[in-house]
This record gives C-alpha cells, sequence and structure tokens, in this order.
C-alpha cells in the first residue's frame, strides 16, 4: 500500500467519522424535538408512514405498467394499489391508524435494541461500547413499555418514547465515533 492510498483510506475514514458525529447530534435534535412535542411527533411519524406507503404503491402502480411486456402486470399493479390505498387511509385517518403504529413501533424498538446489544458485545473491547449497550438496553425497556400500555398510550408513546430513543442512539454514535477518531489520530 502507497502512502498516497493510505492517506486516501484516512481521509475517507475522517470524513465517515465526521458524517456519523454529525448523524449522532441530528438524532439527538429530533429525539428532543419528539420528547418535547410527542403528541404532534406521534401524529407526524403516522402521517409520514402513511406518505411512504402511498408513494411506494403509486411507483409500483407505475412500475406495473412500465413492465407490463414481462407479465404478472396485474399481480404488481394491485400491490401497488393496495400499498396507495392503506397509505391514503393512515393519511386520512391518522388517529386511529397511529394505535395500530403504536404497537409496531414498540415492536421495532424492542428487536432492533435487542440486536444492538449482541451489536455493544461484539464492540466490547473498544471505547464506548457500553454506551451501545446501554442504549440496546434503554431500547428494550422502552419497546416493552410501549407493547404493556398499549393501546392507551397511542396519542403520546411514540413520539416520546422515540425522542428518547433517538437521543440515546445520537450519544452512543457520537461517542462511538469520536472514540474511533481519537484512536486513529493516536496510531
Amino acid at each position: 500500500m502507497t502512502n498516497d492510498t493510505s492517506g486516501e483510506i484516512d481521509r475517507g475514514l475522517k470524513a465517515a467519522l465526521g458524517f456519523a458525529i454529525a448523524l449522532g447530534v441530528f438524532l439527538i435534535i429530533l429525539g428532543g424535538i419528539a420528547i418535547a412535542r410527542p403528541f404532534f411527533a406521534t401524529v407526524a411519524a403516522t402521517l409520514f408512514l402513511g406518505l411512504l406507503l402511498l408513494l411506494n404503491g403509486i411507483f409500483q402502480i407505475v412500475y406495473s405498467f412500465q413492465t407490463n411486456i414481462r407479465g404478472n402486470f396485474w399481480l404488481k399493479f394491485l400491490g401497488g394499489l393496495v400499498y396507495s390505498v392503506g397509505g391514503l387511509l393512515i393519511m386520512f385517518n391518522p388517529l386511529p391508524s397511529l394505535i395500530a403504529l403504536t404497537l409496531v413501533v414498540g415492536i421495532s424498538i424492542l428487536v432492533a435494541s435487542i440486536f444492538q446489544v449482541f451489536l455493544a458485545f461484539e464492540l466490547r473491547p473498544a471505547r464506548h461500547w457500553d454506551w451501545v449497550l446501554l442504549s440496546g438496553i434503554l431500547g428494550i425497556i422502552l419497546g416493552i413499555l410501549i407493547w404493556h400500555q398499549w393501546p392507551e398510550n397511542s396519542a403520546w408513546a411514540i413520539g416520546l418514547l422515540l425522542g428518547i430513543n433517538l437521543i440515546f442512539d445520537g450519544l452512543w454514535i457520537i461517542l462511538f465515533s469520536s472514540a474511533t477518531r481519537k484512536a486513529i489520530r493516536e496510531a
């Protein structure tokens, strides 16, 4: 490996770590906003999901027409139609939709946090691995809390608990990336 290649790799890694730190800060800011306004964050997350489903459906419908030559037009078209209708139902009925979304988010946070705990143990020799573990454990607790108090907590749970989870995810990303950056400088 030449010095030029090594320098390029170091610059690329430092840029990636800088991006990771910026992402961590962004997640902390988003988490703070969600905690400050949990009902609005819950409704916004629900509407955003509806919009994503609608856009996915529209693109699948367009795709069905563009690939009609290959067959299966109706399967592709109906799949896109189902996504579009689902997205519209969520967007036009956000309050009932967030009851179901609360359960999905609770389960998602729980499962993702379990994987994060496993990740922490894989990172264990690295500096600040314990923050990854703490974030994973807190995510597991948050997921259980959402699931346990569902559906009564549907109006505020997603916004508040997702905000807390975002803050801890942002924190471990910043700490872990900073430690990696420091280790590179010292090497």
